[in-house]
């Protein structure tokens, strides 16, 4: 089943009085279950596809359909509900609140959601043990590592149990080895039956994804299953 299908998507912006075609006729299919990257140099428009996908930002011309449901259909509050239900973001800066404790940063979304204080907590608990955190639950950002941020921006991500994970430069904060920790986290997600796609310009990062869609000046380049799967190392991207 596809979950999202994109048709002759483009996306312009006006800087100043320059005209930026940052997608042009991008057409994609993704499946429920799949792992996705999407590479590409700096201005290549995965990120702005990214935005697109996340219901962050829409289109100039063509459609978007998620889940079976167009998305230019939907009203502000459809679309909001969407962005906190359906859809979990991972950010490369993290985005955690720096005077709350692990558990209260994983919690945020839970309360938009309005569930009361004892399932927000219970549903928390239960996020920051998938991720290999429960430990650290009283921890604020500021006592937590790097990689330790990461897995509580996952399992942020992970709390309202969304049908799919976009994840924007997951490692760019991160050192190598840590990189690979949690990517190996992402790895074990998806075989959970999670559906994630990823944004990233590194070659080995990308690799661990299932396919990879490559963009390059807002136009698809490649499309293709990555035949050199990382799992649990990191693979020497293929040429």
């Amino acid at each position: 089943m596809n979950i999202i299908e994109t048709h002759n998507i483009s996306r312009k912006y006006i800087m100043g009085t320059t005209e930026v075609n940052a997608l042009q006729s991008v057409s994609i299919t993704i499946e429920k279950g799949e792992y996705v990257a999407f590479m590409g140099p700096s201005g290549s428009g995965k990120s702005t596809l990214m935005n697109i996908v996340g219901c962050l930002d829409t289109p100039t011309g063509g459609t978007y359909s998620l889940n079976n449901h167009l998305v230019s259909d939907m009203t502000e509050n459809e679309l909001a509900e969407v962005r906190n239900k359906e859809i979990g973001f991972v950010f490369q800066t993290f985005n955690l609140l720096p005077r709350a404790s692990a558990l209260e940063n994983v919690a945020l979304p839970l309360i938009y959601a309005g569930y009361g204080k004892h399932e927000r907590t219970e549903m928390a608990m239960a996020a920051l043990e998938s991720v290999n955190l429960a430990d650290r639950y009283h921890h604020k950002p500021n006592e937590l590592s790097g990689g330790q941020r990461q897995r509580v921006a996952i399992a942020r991500a992970l709390v309202n149990n969304p049908s799919i994970i976009l994840a924007d430069e997951p490692t760019g904060n991160l050192d190598s080895k840590t990189s690979y920790d949690i990517m190996n986290l992402f790895q074990e997600l998806h075989d959970k039956g999670n559906t994630i796609i990823m944004v990233t310009h590194e070659d080995d990062i990308a690799h661990y994804a299932h396919r990879i869609v490559r963009l390059r000046d807002g136009l698809v380049e490649w499309d293709r299953k990555n035949e050199h799967i990382s799992r649990g190392k990191p693979v020497a991207a293929a040429h």
